[in-house]
């Protein structure tokens, strides 16, 4: 029996670019449009394992899903209890950079594989980061590089942002967008890479 196909249900480039990167490719990329918005009362860890669910729920709906095994993420950045926004406008950019500044965050990456059965996975791997305080002159400057436009949390690790960035603990990968230890594991439990198809 030949391995089964490998679908990517999100439009991130850079989940794709990662993936690239441990040698696994999809077959086909369904990016699952899904309302990201937090419940009252609900937890950054219990954010990112629901819409991670939701995703594979979202990406399990389309015909050519049937049978594939689908992979789905989504990143949460927290300040305590507090969920960051995806900065979408400068405005949110410069608030997220001026709440992380001299401060600790969480990154919290939900990971959910549907094998080729139907079985769904899910697992939440959690990076703490440190930022330097940052000067006003600093936030201008990053605002002014566009890095920030999309990224949760207002800021890519990948970019100019690690310039500022003294401390961090766990999966770097899961700060760009997703834990590849974590999901390669997942994977291959699902006959996807090492051992499976790659």
């Amino acid at each position: 029996m030949g391995a089964p196909r490998f679908i990517l249900a999100s439009a991130s480039p850079r989940r794709l670019e990662l993936l690239r990167q441990i040698g696994l490719a999809p077959d086909a990329v369904i990016p699952a449009d899904i309302d990201e918005t937090p419940r009252r009362g609900e937890n950054p860890r219990a954010l990112a394992r629901r819409l991670a669910e939701e995703k594979i729920r979202a990406a399990s709906s389309r015909p050519e899903a049937a049978g594939a095994v689908i992979l789905a993420a989504d990143t949460v950045v927290a300040c305590g209890r507090r969920v960051l926004p995806k900065a979408e406008d400068e405005k949110t950019a410069r608030a997220c950079l001026a709440l992380l500044s001299g401060r600790r965050h969480r990154v919290l990456g939900g990971v959910a594989v549907r094998d080729a059965k139907g079985v769904v996975r899910v697992r939440v791997a959690e990076t703490a980061v440190a930022f330097k305080r940052l000067t006003t002159a600093e936030i201008d400057a990053y605002i002014a590089s566009g890095e920030w436009r999309g990224k949760a949390g207002g800021y890519a690790i990948q970019g100019l942002a690690a310039a500022s960035i003294h401390w961090i603990q766990g999966s770097y990968s899961n700060v760009v967008g997703l834990p590849l230890f974590e999901t390669a594991t997942m994977l291959r439990a699902a006959g996807v890479g090492s051992g499976g198809r790659t």
